[in-house]
């Protein structure tokens, strides 16, 4: 069996609020890229408009990121 060599990355900074598995990925996402529209997150994640639309709408009530012009980006 191959040994992994590279260190685990632990995910310090992803808040406790977030329950579910695509709410996650689009927070890592945002966090990743410092900013990204709709429209690149559904391409960078393959995920529908709908579906991303949604998720943003859940982290922006969660307070969790906030839209700055076109782009979403993490809330300060």
């Amino acid at each position: 069996m191959m040994e992994q060599t590279h260190a685990d990355a632990a995910v310090d900074d992803l808040p406790t609020e977030i329950k579910s598995p695509q709410g996650k990925l689009v927070y890592l996402s945002i966090d990743a890229t410092g900013g990204a529209t709709a429209d690149e997150l559904g391409q960078l994640l393959s995920m529908k408009k709908i579906s991303i639309l949604s998720v943003l709408n859940s982290l922006s009530t969660q307070e969790l990121i906030e839209k700055d012009g076109s782009e979403y980006v993490l809330h300060n």
